[in-house]
């Protein structure tokens, strides 16, 4: 049944599983842009895992976080990632291809499963966006992210040709 879904059917049902509200706010905390359009492509500004204000999953992951509660965070950047899309572009289906997505993990010096907690994000992308969910990925350890956040996702997307 799945595999019948729109791209925006399958967020609402993830974004339901996971319990976050899609229309929550997406605000940002500065003089910067949550999402640029250039041509065919959006820069989505790196997204951390907050929901009505407050940052889900503070901490350090290998101290304060388990991998679970790490992929959740990461989950839940990516989910807060598609709703500035769907915000901006007025649905997922738009999207031709997610180009790049860079994941930062606050995490202990000796921490290095890195990329498994990157898998949190990765894997709604792959879910929600189907085949135009593939995509490059860089993942870096870091010592701090903004309001002790344990991970940050960014995102660059390619749009179809029709959402021009």
């Amino acid at each position: 049944m799945i595999e019948h879904m729109t791209c925006d059917e399958r967020f609402i049902a993830l974004a339901k599983e996971f319990d976050y509200d899609i229309y929550g706010e997406n605000s940002v905390g500065g003089h910067y842009a949550p999402l640029i359009r250039h041509h065919d492509e959006l820069y989505v500004s790196g997204m951390v895992p907050r929901v009505n204000g407050k940052i889900q999953f503070p901490g350090r992951v290998g101290l304060d976080l388990d991998m679970a509660d790490a992929q959740a965070a990461a989950s839940l950047c990516a989910m807060r990632g598609l709703a500035l899309i769907v915000d901006a572009i007025g649905s997922l289906d738009k999207i031709k291809s997610l180009i790049r997505i860079t994941v930062y993990v606050k995490s202990t010096a000796d921490f290095v499963d890195l990329s498994d907690v990157a898998n949190g994000a990765s894997d709604v992308f792959s879910h929600v966006l189907g085949d135009a969910g593939k995509h490059t990925r860089t993942t870096v350890g870091v010592y701090q992210l903004p309001k002790n956040a344990a991970v940050e996702v960014d995102m660059i997307v390619a749009l179809r040709p029709s959402a021009l």
